[in-house]
């Protein structure tokens, strides 16, 4: 069975680098610490729907569920605590919602097709395992930028706590995984209906993940870009419906014009200096990736 990982950033930035940048800023570093506590946060509330949606069947799932809800939401209180003792504010992170965006990616009638439940849990682990991926790849690049910066109360007290979570974030990947491999075993039929939701949501969660971080010049256009990927991995017949449902938000992105605002206007009143010399000539060099997408691709989405 193929195995997928998330990609970096706009095929150019890896963890490691975003990382290494995000904890010598304390203004950034602590969003980011207040990001994944709202993510730990809602992941419960998600794996709490799904859990109603399988409604006890198969109970064994339902169990592991279970119990993913309760690392999710140690994790929360863990993250909530730190912030609440260094002092950095907890309301919801300003900026577009990586969960947010991911939901709207999703084929919500895949995750709960009565007539087919076996798909609608390969559509479920499917998402779970990709989006633990990404947290796995985020915290581990974190916790190698900490041990690199400058050994402050406050870094140390980060990098404990991120240590705490790793290891369950990655005993979730392996879960899902082995679950997925489970059910591919079963026949070819199902090993292809595993590799064709992997495909999938592994698409929707880099579109999901590129949004919430690229404000740059041309990132409408990336958008649109990365949703033609996501439709690409659907039967023909769905495409041009999955496409016209989304587009219009994708396009014109009004999320992405208030942060991209917002964002320049901080960096102009923090130093005007380093908004010339750094925020500008990033935001500009934005429409320089990544290479278009050849023009077969998009009439294979749109036919």
């Amino acid at each position: 069975m193929a195995v997928t990982y998330p990609r970096k950033f706009l095929n150019a930035l890896s963890a490691r680098d975003v990382m290494n940048r995000v904890v010598h800023d304390p203004e950034i570093h602590h969003i980011t610490l207040n990001r994944y506590r709202y993510n730990e946060q809602r992941s419960c509330k998600d794996l709490t729907d799904l859990i109603e949606t399988l409604n006890g069947k198969p109970a064994d799932l339902v169990k592991d569920l279970s119990h993913h809800v309760s690392d999710e939401a140690r994790h929360a209180v863990w993250l909530t605590d730190l912030l609440v003792d260094l002092g950095v504010e907890i309301s919801t992170p300003p900026g577009l919602s990586y969960i947010d965006e991911f939901e709207r990616l999703l084929d919500q009638d895949s995750l709960k097709d009565a007539n087919d439940p076996e798909t609608s849990v390969i559509a479920a682990l499917a998402s779970i395992n990709v989006t633990e991926k990404r947290g796995c790849e985020y915290f581990a690049a974190h916790i190698h930028a900490l041990k690199s910066a400058p050994q402050t109360p406050e870094n140390i007290k980060i990098r404990e706590t991120l240590e705490r979570i790793l290891p369950e974030e990655a005993g979730h990947v392996r879960w899902g995984t082995r679950r997925l491999a489970e059910i591919a075993r079963k026949s070819p039929a199902h090993r292809e209906r595993v590799e064709l939701a992997k495909r999938k949501y592994t698409a929707i969660e880099q579109t999901a993940f590129e949004s919430g971080m690229d404000i740059t010049l041309g990132a409408e256009l990336r958008r649109v870009s990365n949703l033609l990927d996501i439709a690409n991995t659907l039967p023909v017949w769905e495409r041009p419906g999955y496409l016209l449902e989304r587009l219009p938000a994708t396009l014109l992105a009004p999320e992405v014009q208030k942060t991209r605002l917002t964002a320049a206007q901080k960096a102009w009143q923090r130093d005007p200096e380093t908004f010339i010399k750094t925020f500008l000539p990033m935001f500009l060099a934005g429409v320089q990736k990544p290479a278009a997408k050849p023009s077969s691709q998009v009439q294979n989405a749109t036919s």
